[in-house]
């Protein structure tokens, strides 16, 4: 092993690395949840439920263990990950709770898992000897992750692509955070102030209606198109000159 990547696995003291584990459960747990509440939404039976629950809960972390390369994902080792996975879509099916506690109880772990997901998977980056950038970098794909497949597996727009309350820009700011705090050799309290910097910065986007700015009209893209095209085609100009210059009518 280089020099360079035991200097940055020393960044991430063994203390960190089981706390990690925790918060990377309570994030399979807090979003499997989350999936079993989109499941009642969309009418699914169990099966469905179980698997819209684990997708959600393990597809963030796999897809970043995936990316890290250091050996078979955490979620195929360890055997806790799975069954807190199914503990969670399981809750919510056999929970029944009114539609407003629901939005408002979704909101609220939405926010949780951003900061459960954004430090641990910075951590564990940082932990395998990468650098700041790939750590926020993965910090960012494991916290949205899961509920990008989740939305995707059930024909939905991912919140990830915007109109949903920064959920992106809260897992970077969480992510960068929790890096500054590693670098500044203060990976606990980059912890807990990841955590508490995702739930507050995503509860106050959500409950002002913040998002990032769209991009440009379209429809005023096609006026433009169909203006350039009046201007060139033969017709449509030859067309304007017989209406401007009518012939005239032989008496």
């Amino acid at each position: 092993m280089s020099t360079a990547c035991v200097t940055s696995a020393s960044l991430i003291p063994a203390g960190i690395t089981v706390a990690t584990r925790y918060l990377d459960l309570a994030g399979v747990f807090s979003c499997a949840l989350l999936g079993g509440a989109v499941a009642r939404t969309a009418g699914l039976d169990l099966f469905g439920f179980l698997v819209v629950g684990i997708i959600s809960g393990l597809g963030g972390g796999m897809i970043r263990d995936v990316l890290l390369q250091h050996g078979t994902p955490v979620a195929l080792t360890d055997y806790a990950y799975l069954p807190t996975a199914v503990a969670g879509a399981v809750v919510v099916f056999l929970i029944k709770l009114s539609e407003e506690s629901w939005s408002r109880l979704f909101t609220a772990l939405d926010a949780a898992v951003i900061g459960f997901w954004a430090v641990t998977g910075v951590n564990k980056t940082l932990a395998v000897g990468l650098g700041w950038l790939p750590a926020v970098l993965l910090g960012t794909v494991t916290a949205v992750g899961g509920g990008a497949l989740r939305d995707v597996v059930l024909g939905r727009v991912p919140a990830v692509f915007g109109g949903n309350g920064l959920y992106a820009t809260v897992a970077v700011a969480a992510a960068g955070v929790t890096v500054i705090c590693v670098y500044l050799g203060v990976p606990g309290v980059g912890v807990g102030l990841g955590v508490a910097l995702a739930l507050a910065f995503r509860l106050t986007a959500v409950r002002l209606g913040w998002n990032l700015p769209n991009s440009l009209d379209w429809q005023s893209r096609s006026k433009v198109a169909a203006t350039l095209r009046r201007r060139t085609d033969p017709d449509s100009r030859n067309g304007k000159e017989e209406r401007s210059h009518p012939r005239k009518e032989s008496s």
